[in-house]
C-alpha cells in the first residue's frame, strides 16, 4: 500500500514540475459538420520540431512553445489539409478548437498520413484497434454485424463453440481478459448462443484489444484487455435505425439536445434495444437443425447522454440493462441479467497542462442454472468503481498517472460434479494506483510504467512494473518488445476444465487456499502472470501491412474449483487429504506461442490472414495437462470487396480452421452410490447414479474445426437520411459437422449449429 501512495504522490510532483512551463500551444479538433472529436490528426507547427498527434478526445498540446509567429497545419486522411497562423504571447497558454472539412473527391495517390504517423509515435505491441468498418466487413450472423464476429478473427484468440462460446486469448481463459464498455467492467460480454455480444455495433465507436503486455493503465487481469468505447449521438439531427432478421430484432433513435455549432457548446442522446426470438423462429426457418437445441432467448437495452463544452470538456452518462435465458426441454434453465449505469467526465482546463478525466459505474450481474434436483445453484456480483486519470501530452510524448478504487460483493452457491456445495459470500475492496510515460525520441519510442494495487479483503498488495518499446529502421520496419507483470483477485465459479460452461458466475479470490503447493509455501492469495512479447511490423508496400509476434505468459499462480472435492471441509473429515476436502486449488501454466497477420487494404478490396500457433499447459499439483483452449493451430481468411466503389455493395467471406480440442476421454461406467446413511446403507437395495471412469486428464483430441461464413449487403439510399439495407448471409455455408462435445452419459456426439442462411433487412432514417 505504501508503494502505492508513493508511485501516485511522485507522478503528482512530477506533473506540478512539468506544469511550470509555459506557454502552450494547445486544442481540439472536430469534423465540422458533425462536431465529432477526430483522432490521428497530425499537428505540426511548420518550421519546428513540435509534431504531434490528437488523441480518442481531439486534444494536441504543444508545451514551452517561445513567443513569436507561427503556421499550424492539420492533416488528416479523408480530409482537407487546415493551415493558419497563429501568435504566442509570453506568459499566456493559446488554445483554440480547429474544425476539419471531408475531402468531396478522394484522391487515388492519397498518403495515410495519420496511420503511418501513429505507428511511429506508438508501441502498438499486441493490440488491435478495431471499428465499426471493421465490424461491418465481417460476415454477419443473421445480417447484423456484431463485435463477436470480428474478435474471433484477431491474432492468438480462439473461440470455444457457437453455444455456451467464450473468447480465449493467448493462452488465458475468459475471466483473465478484463472486457469493458466506456470503463465499466463487462462481466459476462457473450450471450448464451454464442454468436452475439452484448453490445449494440451502431453505438462503438472503437475497440482496442491488448493480448499481451498491456501498459500500466490497465490492471485486474492477468492475460487481456478488451476495451469498447461508444460513440455519442448525433449532434446535428435526430436519426434512427430499424432492422429484422429470423435471429433478432432491434431499434435505435439517436440525436441532439443541443445541436452542435462551431465554437459553442453541445449535447446528444443515444439509445438502442434488441432481442432476440430465435425460440421461436427456429422452428419455422431452422426446423432441420433441431429447434431443441436453440432455446435461447435474450435482450439488450443501451442508452447514453453527452454534454460537451465550448473548450472540449464533456460529461457523458450511460446504462444498460442486459438479459439472457435459454431453457432446455425437460433439463436444465439458466436465466442471467445484468444492469448498469455510469458517468464519464473530461476536463480541460484553460490553463492548466494536465487533462483530468475520471468515471464513475456501478453494475450487477446475476446468474441462476435451474436443475430437475432443485440445488440451488447461483453466481452474483455487484459493485462500484470510480477513478481519476491525468494526462500531460507534450508533443509527442506524454505523461500519464491516476488512481481507482473498486468495491464488489460475490454471492455464489453451487454444487460440484461430486455434488459438494461450494458457496462463498464476500466483499471485497482493491484499490490501484498507477502512472506511465511514453517518450518518442528519433526512432524510439520507449514507454516505462508501474501499477501498485492493494487487495484488502485478502490483505495482499502487488507492485507490478511495466515496459514496451520499439525501435523503428525506416517508417515502414520496426520492431517491438513489451513485457510486465500482472495479477487479478476475481476468478471464474467453474473450472476451466470444461469446454461447454452456459453457467458462468464469479468469485471474489478465496483465502482458504492451500498453504503449500507443489512442496512450497503459498505466500500470497492472488492470480498472478509475467508477459513477454516480441514482434516486428512491415509495410512492404502502401497497401500491405505484416505483423509478426511471439509471446510467453507464465502464470505464477492460478486459483480454480476443485472439482476431485469428495468431502465436506468438517471435524468429521480431518482425517481425509485437503485435496479431497478442499473448495479451491492452486494451479500453475504456461502459454506461449507465435502469431502471423497480413493485412490487404487499397480501394475496394480488403483481405485478412491470421495463423496462430499456441502451446497452453496447466499444473494443478499432480497432474501437467493442457486445459480445453489449447487450441494448438488456428487460421482466419477474411475477404471483402465492395461492388460498388460508393461502398452501396459489399460481398466477404470468412473461413476459419482450428485443430482439435483437448479433451478428456471415457474409460468405463460404473454404479455411483453416495452412501449417505454411512455404513448403514443397503447398496443391494439402492440404487445409484451413472458413474463414470475418466481416463487421464484432457490427453485426447477432438476432430478439428472448419467454417465457412459467406455475406453479401446492398444498400438503396434515399436521401441524406434515409436508407434501405438487404443482407443476404449464410453461415457455415458448406454444412460442415462440427463436434461441439461428447455426451458421455447417452454416449453420442453432439455437433456445432448446421448451415443457417438468413436474410435481414434495415431502414435508416
Amino acid at each position: 500500500m505504501r508503494a502505492v501512495i508513493f508511485s501516485v504522490t511522485l507522478a503528482l510532483l512530477s506533473s506540478f514540475g512539468l506544469m511550470a512551463q509555459n506557454p502552450d500551444v494547445r486544442g481540439v479538433v472536430y469534423d465540422s459538420e458533425s462536431g465529432i472529436p477526430l483522432l490521428g490528426v497530425q499537428v505540426n507547427l511548420t518550421g519546428t520540431k513540435y509534431q504531434a498527434l490528437t488523441d480518442a478526445e481531439g486534444f494536441f498540446n504543444f508545451t514551452a512553445v517561445p513567443v513569436g509567429d507561427y503556421t499550424l497545419t492539420l492533416l488528416q486522411e479523408d480530409y482537407e489539409d487546415f493551415s493558419e497562423m497563429i501568435t504566442v504571447i509570453a506568459g499566456k497558454n493559446f488554445k483554440k478548437n480547429f474544425y476539419l472539412k471531408k475531402k468531396v473527391v478522394e484522391l487515388k495517390n492519397i498518403t495515410i498520413t495519420a496511420k503511418n504517423a501513429r505507428k511511429q509515435r506508438e508501441v502498438l505491441i499486441g493490440t488491435t484497434t478495431i471499428d465499426r468498418r471493421d465490424i461491418a466487413r465481417m460476415p454477419s450472423v443473421g445480417g447484423e454485424p456484431d463485435l463477436l464476429q470480428y474478435l474471433q478473427v484477431l491474432p492468438g484468440v480462439v473461440f470455444s463453440g457457437d453455444q455456451g462460446g467464450q473468447l480465449y486469448i493467448r493462452g488465458g481463459s475468459p475471466v483473465m481478459n478484463k472486457v469493458m464498455l466506456d470503463g465499466m467492467t463487462i462481466y459476462n460480454p457473450f450471450h448464451s448462443i454464442g454468436l452475439f455480444s452484448v453490445f449494440e455495433t451502431d453505438m462503438i465507436r472503437s475497440t482496442d484489444v491488448y493480448s499481451a503486455g498491456f501498459n500500466a493503465e490497465y490492471g485486474g487481469r492477468i492475460s487481456a484487455i478488451v476495451d469498447v468505447r461508444t460513440r455519442d449521438g448525433d449532434k446535428t439531427m435526430h436519426k434512427g435505425k430499424v432492422a429484422l432478421n429470423p435471429f433478432t430484432s432491434k431499434a435505435l433513435l439517436e440525436g441532439p439536445l443541443k445541436k452542435f455549432k462551431p465554437g459553442a457548446g453541445s449535447s446528444s442522446y443515444a439509445i438502442s434495444y434488441r432481442n432476440s426470438f430465435l425460440r421461436q423462429s427456429s422452428k419455422i426457418f431452422y426446423n432441420y437443425a433441431d429447434p431443441d437445441k436453440l432455446p435461447y432467448t435474450f435482450g439488450d437495452l443501451h442508452a447514453k447522454m453527452s454534454f460537451t463544452g465550448a473548450g472540449g470538456s464533456y460529461l457523458k452518462l450511460f446504462g444498460f440493462r442486459l438479459g439472457d435465458r435459454v431453457a432446455f426441454p425437460g433439463t436444465t434453465e439458466y436465466n442471467w441479467r445484468s444492469n448498469g449505469f455510469g458517468a464519464k467526465f473530461l476536463l480541460v482546463p484553460d490553463e492548466s497542462k494536465t487533462r483530468i478525466d475520471g468515471f464513475f459505474t456501478y453494475s450487477d450481474y446475476l446468474i441462476k442454472q435451474l436443475e430437475s434436483d432443485q440445488k440451488p445453484r447461483s453466481s452474483g456480483i455487484n459493485g462500484f468503481n470510480v477513478g481519476l486519470n491525468f494526462t500531460y501530452p507534450s508533443g509527442k510524448n506524454e505523461f500519464r498517472y491516476g488512481a481507482e478504487i473498486n468495491g464488489f460483493r460475490t454471492e455464489f452457491q453451487i454444487y460440484n460434479p461430486n455434488n459438494r456445495l461450494i458457496t462463498q459470500f464476500e466483499n471485497t475492496t482493491e484499490i490501484t494506483g498507477y502512472s506511465m510515460y511514453r517518450w518518442v525520441k528519433n526512432r524510439w519510442v520507449i514507454q516505462p510504467g508501474i501499477r501498485g494495487l492493494f487487495y484488502a479483503s485478502l490483505g495482499n498488495s502487488s507492485i507490478e512494473p511495466r515496459l514496451s518499446a520499439k525501435y523503428s529502421f525506416s517508417k515502414r520496419f520496426s520492431l517491438k518488445f513489451a513485457g510486465g507483470f500482472y495479477s487479478q483477485n476475481l476468478m471464474s465459479a467453474v473450472s476451466d476444465r470444461d469446454v461447454v460452461n452456459l453457467f458462468y458466475g464469479f468469485l471474489s479470490g478465496p483465502d482458504n487456499l492451500p498453504t503449500t503447493f507443489n512442496g512450497n509455501p503459498v505466500n500470497h492469495k492472488l492470480q498472478k502472470a509475467r508477459h513477454l512479447v516480441a514482434g516486428l511490423e512491415w509495410d512492404p508496400a502502401p497497401a500491405h501491412n505484416i505483423i509478426v509476434e511471439a509471446y510467453v505468459k507464465d502464470f505464477t499462480q492460478i486459483t480454480n474449483i476443485n472439482r476431485d472435492k469428495l468431502f465436506d471441509e468438517n471435524d468429521k473429515n480431518r482425517d481425509k487429504p485437503d485435496r479431497l476436502k478442499q473448495d479451491f486449488l492452486i494451479e500453475t501454466g504456461m502459454a506461449s506461442g507465435a502469431d502471423f497477420r497480413y493485412k490487404y487494404e487499397r480501394k475496394q478490396w480488403y483481405f485478412w490472414a491470421v495463423y496462430s500457433l499456441t502451446y497452453v499447459t496447466r499444473f494443478d499439483g499432480v497432474n501437467t495437462y493442457a486445459p480445453v483452449f489449447d487450441r494448438r493451430h488456428n487460421i482466419n481468411l477474411l475477404a471483402s470487396y465492395n461492388l460498388d466503389p460508393a461502398g452501396n455493395a459489399l460481398f466477404s467471406i470468412r473461413w476459419n480452421f482450428g485443430s482439435g480440442f483437448p479433451f478428456t476421454q471415457t474409460q468405463g461406467f460404473y454404479e455411483k452410490l453416495d452412501f449417505k446413511q454411512g455404513i448403514s446403507s443397503d447398496y443391494t437395495k439402492t440404487n445409484g447414479s451413472l458413474g463414470i471412469y475418466y481416463a487421464g486428464l484432457n490427453q485426447g483430441r477432438l476432430p478439428s474445426y472448419h467454417r465457412l461464413d459467406v455475406n453479401f449487403q446492398k444498400k438503396w439510399k434515399m436521401d441524406k437520411k434515409r436508407e434501405l439495407q438487404l443482407t443476404a448471409t449464410c453461415t457455415n455455408a458448406y454444412n460442415r459437422a462440427n463436434v461441439f462435445y461428447f455426451d458421455r452419459a447417452k454416449f453420442r456426439r453432439v455437433d456445432q449449429l448446421p448451415i443457417l442462411p438468413a436474410v435481414g433487412l434495415s431502414y435508416s432514417f
